[in-house]
Order: structure tokens, then sequence, then C-alpha cells
């Protein structure tokens, strides 16, 4: 039995009608690689049984402390049903990407049964319509709530569905035989309240957790920003993405080459893939709400994740994850100063102290009686001042997923595709997944269809960004777009004035429907 963190327990506790802390990761796959080119779901859900006791997270559920006196604990679920968190469907003809984004979308909104264990697997079928993956090719929606992953140890269970049930073959090892199962009782009721009133004795702060859950479904979305506000107070401009969202969800993406984000990022010397891919996305949005005349003239900014080394644990200290706000620079038009100001930012030791000290100072409340109960006072007093008038915290979070760089295979059948749908909540309405695979850049916005009602149409200003900067990178002018001219000068690399360069048409790409509706396969003639 092991307890929930501090912060996993906080997204279990942010969840409401509309918005949940859902993670879904979409993988797609090629089965012509896998023994007779073709893999039926009775071989995935036996694939998936073979492989639960590599990972005991899979038959965990959550146990909760009676009147919430501490955070819940994982505990093993006696009546584990594998049917019923493995599901299989298939979508209508013509099977095109714009019904599997809606049939993604539907299956990521949904909230999960909290009484079983905190994760889902669709078998999806019947993808025919897309033009860039091979016919036949069949999807995997592995939904687990945010509560379940653990960020700062990659040990959470959507890493270790993953890593469970990939292979780096075609033709894996045959599975040993399961190990027998017997799962052990959750503890009683008394028992869970004096680990609760032990818990707060040693950390008063946790006296909040019942008032802060009260208010929470007063004004959630007041309550739930109040301690970052406390932390890091800066007035945001807000946008059509900073408002409450609804229960209905849109997802999109675009696909990019590893290879031509190293390009771009030469533009500014010192830049990381990271920055470039900051540029991109701040250089959408801003294409996307000038497009809708609600470009504001201040800068908008983003929240991303990144990881530093706690203070005092030397190399082999644990690491933390840290939030930064960036600042995307999309008052500019200027493409290049754009991503130089957002590498000035990134590569910034103060930012880095920054978050380093506002972890500290948590850490510190937590431990300390008096810091407590000053903290949860401000906490609560700002919390009441903000309902009805709060600023965003930023305009929109840009995270990162990272994926394997070895080709995977699932059953033998070779994973293609590898993209996350991600949580929104009020004020934050907006979030771009940023994952990676084999060679790949995947970027993956995620929005309600109230306040991104043509998701198509912003991931095209995703692409449309990226080909500006390819263009730049490149020495050529933009397709379909004036030229902009460069104000930093490009980092040398060896033989980059001999390349020719080339349209990046094809760098950017969903997978494609056929023309009126028809499927069409890209595989080789067999």
């Amino acid at each position: 039995m092991r307890q929930l963190s501090a912060s996993d327990a906080r997204f279990l506790y942010a969840d409401t009608a509309r918005a949940n802390a859902n993670v879904t990761k979409i993988q797609i796959y090629d089965q012509s690689t896998a023994p007779g080119g073709h893999v039926r779901f009775k071989t995935i859900l036996a694939h998936i049984e073979s492989r639960l006791a590599q990972s005991p997270a899979f038959r965990q559920k959550l146990h909760r402390v009676p009147l919430e006196l501490d955070y819940p604990y994982w505990v093993e679920d006696e009546d584990f049903d594998l049917e019923y968190h493995v599901r299989h469907i298939a979508l209508p003809k013509p099977g095109d990407w714009r019904q599997f984004c809606i049939q993604a979308s539907r299956i990521h909104a949904r909230a999960l049964d909290l009484a079983r264990p905190l994760w889902e697997i669709y078998v999806i079928e019947g993808l025919d319509g897309f033009l860039d993956l091979p016919r036949g090719s069949f999807a995997l929606l592995t939904k687990v709530h945010h509560a379940a992953i653990d960020l700062e140890d990659a040990a959470g269970v959507a890493t270790g569905i993953t890593a469970v049930l990939h292979d780096t073959s075609p033709t894996p090892a045959p599975p040993a035989p399961p190990a027998p199962w017997f799962p052990e009782p959750a503890p009683g009721a008394v028992r869970m309240i004096g680990r609760g009133i032990a818990a707060l004795a040693a950390a008063p702060l946790r006296l909040a957790r019942p008032l802060s859950r009260a208010l929470s479904a007063i004004a959630p979305s007041a309550f739930g920003y109040a301690g970052e506000m406390l932390l890091t107070p800066e007035k945001v401009v807000a946008t059509r993405f900073n408002a409450a969202v609804s229960a209905h969800r849109v997802f999109e993406t675009r696909r990019f080459l590893l290879a031509e984000f190293k390009e771009i990022r030469a533009l500014v010397p010192g830049a990381t893939v990271n920055d470039a891919v900051l540029a991109v996305c701040g250089g959408a949005l801003r294409r996307y709400l000038e497009a809708e005349r609600e470009l504001p003239a201040a800068n908008l900014t983003a929240i991303a994740p990144f990881f530093v080394r706690e203070a005092g644990g030397g190399d082999g200290g644990r690491r933390a994850m840290a939030w930064m706000r960036v600042h995307l620079e999309t008052g500019t038009g200027d493409a290049v100063r754009r991503l130089a100001a957002i590498h000035r930012q990134t590569a910034s030791s103060a930012t880095v102290a920054r978050a380093v000290r506002a972890r500290e100072l948590t850490d510190l409340a937590q431990h300390t009686p008096a810091a407590t109960l000053a903290l949860v006072s401000k906490v609560l007093a700002r919390a009441v001042r903000g309902i009805g008038r709060r600023a965003p915290l930023a305009n929109c979070t840009i995270t990162n997923v990272p994926g394997p760089a070895q080709p995977l295979y699932l059953c033998g059948a070779r994973m293609t595709y590898f993209s996350a749908i991600m949580p929104i909540a009020d004020g934050m309405g907006l979030v771009f997944a940023v994952t990676s695979y084999d060679g790949r850049i995947i970027i993956s916005p995620t929005s309600c269809r109230e306040l991104m009602p043509d998701p198509a149409r912003f991931a095209q200003c995703i692409r449309d960004s990226f080909q500006e900067y390819l263009a730049l990178a490149r020495g050529g002018a933009v397709e379909g777009a004036a030229p902009v001219r460069r104000t930093r000068p490009k980092a040398s690399s060896s033989g980059a004035a001999s390349r020719r360069p080339r349209s990046a048409r094809t760098a950017a790409t969903a997978p494609r429907v056929a023309p009126g509706g028809r499927p069409r396969s890209t595989a080789r003639p067999r």
C-alpha cells in the first residue's frame, strides 16, 4: 500500500463535471509487420493480461481516508476485471482522420471510474481513410488519470503501460506463464483514521484539505490556482482560451521531423529543440488569434514543465519537476527574434533558481507549523478575493510527453504514430502536447469545442508557423507568405551553405483523408 503524493492528490481533488485530469496516449500501429500480417483483439487482450504482473499499479485502485484526513492510498482491486479496462471499437466508414479525432476526444473527455484502477485501453480499428498510414492500421488509446502518473520519477501507470506492453523487436521472446495473483485486502476505516490523525500531527497544513475541497465545490476555478497565484504573481492578459471550459474536447495534431527542428534551432546560437518547439507554438498562437482579430498587444505566455535537481541532492540527487512561465513573444512578427527571446528565458539560471525556491517554500510550509498556518490563511484569503476576477496564470500550457527514440512493437505490429491528449481546466483551456518518437516530433493541441470550434484550422497555424521557421533556416522565402527578414545570424554548421532548400510541405502532416472518403493505402504491394 502506497500513498499519493501531494501533487498527485491535487489532480484528483481538482476534478469537476466539466474538467477531469485524464491523460490519453494515442498510438497507431502497422499490423503488416506482425506474424501473419494481422493482429486480433483477443491477441492484444491476452498480451496485456500476460504482462500485468510486471506493473502492480495496473491492478491498484484508490482507497480514501475517512473525512479526507490524509491523502488517498493505492490498494489492490480485489474485483479487478481486465475486460472492463480493455475495450474494442471501430470507426464507421470511411474511417478518416476527422472521425478519429472526434472519437478520441470523446473517449478522453469521459471521466474514469474512481472506484476502479484509473486506466482504460481502447483498441480502435477501421482507420482505412488515412493516406499517410498503411491500410489496416489500428490504434491504441490509453487513458490514465493524472493522479496515477508520477511525473517526477516516471514510474506512473501511463509510463508503465507503454514500457510493459511494447517490445523493441517484432518477434519478442515467448512470455513466461503468468504468476498467481492474490490481492491484499484494503485496510479498515479505524486503521485509516489513525494514519490520518498521525499525518495531521506531523503536517498541520493537511487540516486545510477538507476546507479546500468545500471551497473548490463552490468556486473551483478560483481556488484551484490560489497557490500558484501566491507563489507566482504576474499580470497575464486573457484570451479566449482563458475562459471556463465545457465538458467537450477537441484534439488535432501535426507531425514533424526532429532533424528539421534541429535546423530551426540553428537560427539562434545555443538554442535547443525545446526552444524551437516553444517558438513554433508561439507563432501558431499568434497566427490563430490574429486571424480571429483577437491578438492582444501584450505578449502571451505559456506554462512549461522542466526538471531540476533538488538543492543538496548532488549528482545522484532526485530530479524534481518545476514549472516556468515563458513569454512566447507573440507581439512580434519576427520569427527569429521570437526564438531568440524564448532561448534567453529558458537559458536563464535565475528562472531555474526561482522555480527551485518555489518548491522549497512549499516543502518548508508542509513541515513547519507556523509557516503552514500562515500560508493556509494567505491562500484561502487570496482564493476568496479572487472569485469572479481571477487573472490567468498563463495563456496556455506546453508540455512534453517524451516517447522512445527507437521503434516499438505491440504483438509484432510496429508503432508508427505517438501523441497525447492532455487535460484542460477553467482558465487554462489550451494545452500543446509535444511528443517525440522515432525521429519525429508531434505537436497536438487540446482544447474544448466552444473555445476552439475549428481545431483543424488551429493545427494548420502550427504547420504554417513551422514552415516559416524551416524556410528561414534554409535561407529561403516562406511558402505562401511574404519573405521574413532574419535579425539573427544563422549558426554555422558543416555543409549548411551547400544544402539546397527543400519544400516543407510534407514535413508537417496529419494522417490525410482520401478524396471523397475512399480508402487508400500507402502500404507496399504484397
